[in-house]
């Protein structure tokens, strides 16, 4: 136990397969006492049979959680043991069943008092405890279905390694990393256009003196993203030149940039934000729906890789 209080929450899993290890032997020896000859693990299976009648490995694991393989492994153990057999099914004769043997209905005839007991067991023990491990149980199984622990882990790598990110305004001597940044995405999944070059060679000419912003995201000082905010009318903006560095994936930026960019649209009166994309870019359009953007029917663009316009309200 000392060593679980060592490792802290992060050895949930190591410590819950502990207890289902210790769970798992004493009941074994529950079994024993009552003389009845299965083992632990096969009791969902069995419970599943005595209740239903006959069931497919398919359908046995779909209803009890299990994987197809695991369910195959328990019912050849218990096939060994004379307590379950494969059938052909009443409805589809060419899909094996299961079902209980008349040794497994037997045990199942003999296992009833043995239920009432260990019941009788848990219960008594969950009033001992000042946390009912029966419905937290319930909860994370549910947390973990909405929300996988990957992704949380994920998240949370993400907000720690976001929290270096610095959301700067544009100085003359960003002009090469706003510059290279777009050069390196376009020319990942697209090819440069006139309006790319305009815009990236003269950034002071074709964004900032007409009114637009430029952003840049540092990571310990260091320009790994990049945004800008063109102006396109009195109160709208064209979010373009978003690019991050392949170096710094995984990170939010393209988040944190796409917020400091509605952020100082609106802080500048504006009432509606626009863009341009392309389909393919699937993180790029998951990661502006995000944000609130939605998409509007399609308008003249002066790139040709443009498929898709999206507008944000204020």
């Amino acid at each position: 136990m000392n060593f679980y209080e060592k490792t802290g929450k992060m050895a949930i899993g190591s410590r819950l397969r502990r207890l289902s290890e210790l769970l798992t032997e004493q009941a074994s020896e529950v079994y024993s006492l009552y003389e009845v000859d299965i083992q632990p693990k096969w009791f969902p299976v069995f419970y599943l049979l005595a209740a239903s009648g006959e069931k497919s490995i398919t359908q046995i694991a779909q209803e009890i959680g299990h994987s197809h393989p695991s369910v195959s492994t328990i019912v050849k153990e218990m096939i060994k043991k004379d307590v379950v057999m494969k059938t052909a099914g009443k409805s589809d004769g060419r899909e094996n069943y299961v079902m209980l043997t008349e040794k497994g209905h037997a045990i199942n005839e003999r296992i009833q008092i043995q239920y009432q007991d260990v019941n009788a067991a848990v219960e008594a023990a969950l009033a001992e405890t000042q946390n009912n491990i029966w419905k937290a149980i319930g909860e994370w199984e549910y947390l973990l279905e909405q929300k996988s622990l990957l992704k949380r882990v994920q998240d949370e790598k993400k907000l720690r390694e976001s929290s270096s990110i610095e959301i700067v305004d544009y100085q003359p001597k960003y002009l090469e990393a706003f510059k290279q940044l777009n050069v390196e995405w376009i020319n990942t999944w697209f090819k440069m256009e006139e309006a790319d070059h305009k815009i990236l060679d003269h950034p002071q000419e074709y964004v900032l003196d007409r009114g637009g912003y430029i952003l840049l995201a540092l990571d310990n000082g260091k320009p790994v993203g990049t945004c800008a905010l063109i102006k396109i009318g009195n109160d709208t903006f064209e979010l373009s030149k978003m690019a991050v560095s392949p170096e710094a994936k995984g990170k939010g930026i393209g988040w944190l940039l796409g917020n400091a960019a509605i952020e100082k649209a609106k802080k500048t009166g504006a009432k509606r934000l626009y863009l341009e994309s392309n389909t393919i870019l699937k993180p790029a359009i998951n990661l502006y729906y995000k944000l609130g953007f939605k998409r509007i029917p399609g308008t003249p663009s002066p790139y040709e890789r443009s498929n898709i316009s999206m507008e944000i309200l204020f």
